[in-house]
Order: structure tokens, then sequence, then C-alpha cells
């Protein structure tokens, strides 16, 4: 006699309700994939734009370079609120790569984000001892709400890569600001 690897009095899973949404057909998939497909690829072929929002920062700085460096990205925007950003946009165009770079600093972001295919955020202020995540989330909550509203308007199109912290609590900040936008 052979055994079941299942006993008969194991519970079975709960039926799933019936209302649950049905994915989109497969020929909607399908051609989503395409549209995505297609676009990254006349994207891959010009190469990216990039921003780094936060450049002149611990994280911002190596993470430039790093941008420099990828032989897929063409111009490379910096910014920060610190005037030292244009210094290190003046440091990151003597590494070898065709990559342009160009430093801004200021109140907006507008002028570093404007066309670009990929945003990535690593502004803010690090937690210092003595701050609560509650403080953190305030301070660096205003400062990705207000660059969230910057890449609506001059670069809808772009993908947010969003590394400020807590990262839990920004990237839901940015998701409202832009639905908020229509993008």
């Amino acid at each position: 006699r052979t055994r079941s690897a299942t006993p008969a009095h194991a519970p079975r899973a709960p039926a799933l309700p019936q209302s649950l949404p049905l994915p989109p057909p497969r020929e909607t998939m399908l051609s989503t994939a395409r549209r995505t497909t297609s676009a990254l690829s006349r994207v891959a072929s010009r190469g990216f734009k990039v921003a780094v929002i936060g450049a002149s920062g611990g994280i911002g700085q190596p993470l430039s370079m790093l941008m420099k460096q990828n032989e897929k990205v063409t111009e490379l925007s910096l910014y920060d609120v610190s005037p030292m950003v244009v210094g290190v946009a003046a440091d990151l165009s003597h590494v070898s790569t065709p990559a342009r770079v160009t430093g801004f600093t200021g109140d907006t972001a507008d002028a570093a984000m404007e066309g670009c295919d990929v945003v990535i955020v690593p502004a803010g202020v690090p937690r210092r001892p003595g701050m609560t995540r509650d403080d953190l989330f305030n301070v660096n909550g205003g400062i990705n709400k207000s660059l969230a509203e910057a890449m609506s308007r001059v670069a809808p199109g772009a993908c947010p890569l969003v590394i400020s912290n807590p990262v839990n609590s920004m990237v839901p900040i940015w998701a409202e600001t832009l639905k908020a936008a229509g993008v």
C-alpha cells in the first residue's frame, strides 16, 4: 500500500474568494511587454540621461562615480543643495568615459532632472543620534515630496530610484505625489 504525502486529515487550503480580479488577458500582457521592451531599446540605443539628486553626500558621490563609469549613461546630471556638487561634477568630468557631467545647485532640482530617463535620489539627511524615525520621516519626507513634484513637471517619463531613509516611507510619498500629478 502506498502512502500519500499529505494525510487525509490534513486541512485543505481555503478556496479563493470570487472577488479577486482576473489578470489581464495574455495578449494585453504581451503587448505591454513589447511596448516596454521597445521603449527600453530606443533609450538604450541612444543612452540614458541620469540625474543623481543629493550628489554631494556620502552616498551620492560614490553613486555618481558609478553612474559616470556605466557605459549606458551618456549624460549625468548632479544636483545638491550644497554648492560642493559643482566640484564633484568637475572631478567626475575627468573620468575617461563619454558621459557628459553637469552639476546643479540651488533651490530647485528642475534643471537637473529635465529630460532624464532615470532619477536616483539619495537626497536627505542621515539619522543622527537622538533623532527618532518620525523626525527623520518629517525632514526627508518634505524633501522627497518636493523632488517628486519637480520630476513630475520636467521628467514625467523618468524612472525614480528612491534610496532616502526611511525608504519604506519615502516610496509611498513618491507614488502618491506622482499619482496626484497624473504621472
